[in-house]
């Protein structure tokens, strides 16, 4: 699995949505290696569940997590300011896409990346004629 965190653009991967105009943060990631697959776990605090967006096209797995702040009016001194997440990886064709699932508990992103099912070697009976 390769690692793109800058968007690509879309005329050479023809990949919609890749280039965002907003300034984005890189959420940290760690990567675990599993029997089943591949578990991602990406730090996005500030973003709920109903505000993250995780899709595969073309063999690219994008996350994309916008952070709302919580203020009804705006502050007199800010020192920091939420931003969106976004962060892309190339995923090899050992990964099954069909069966990816991404859960969101207290700002953290955990996807799982199931590894294809290896096709078992098929024994031919042979018939006496």
């Amino acid at each position: 699995m390769k690692e793109s965190t800058v968007p690509m653009k879309q005329e050479e991967r023809q990949v919609a949505e890749t280039r965002e105009e907003t300034r984005t943060l890189i959420p940290p990631v760690d990567i675990f290696e599993t029997e089943a697959g591949l578990a991602v776990v990406a730090d996005m605090p500030g973003v709920a569940k109903e505000q993250v967006e995780v899709h595969v096209e073309n063999d690219l797995l994008t996350l994309k997590g916008s952070s709302k702040t919580h203020m009804e009016t705006e502050p007199l001194h800010r020192e920091y300011e939420l931003r969106n997440y976004f962060r892309q990886f190339q995923l090899s064709d050992s990964v099954d896409q069909e069966k990816i699932k991404a859960e969101m508990r207290n700002g953290v992103l955990i996807i799982r990346l199931p590894k294809k099912e290896a096709k078992k070697p098929k024994q031919i009976a042979v018939e006496v004629a």
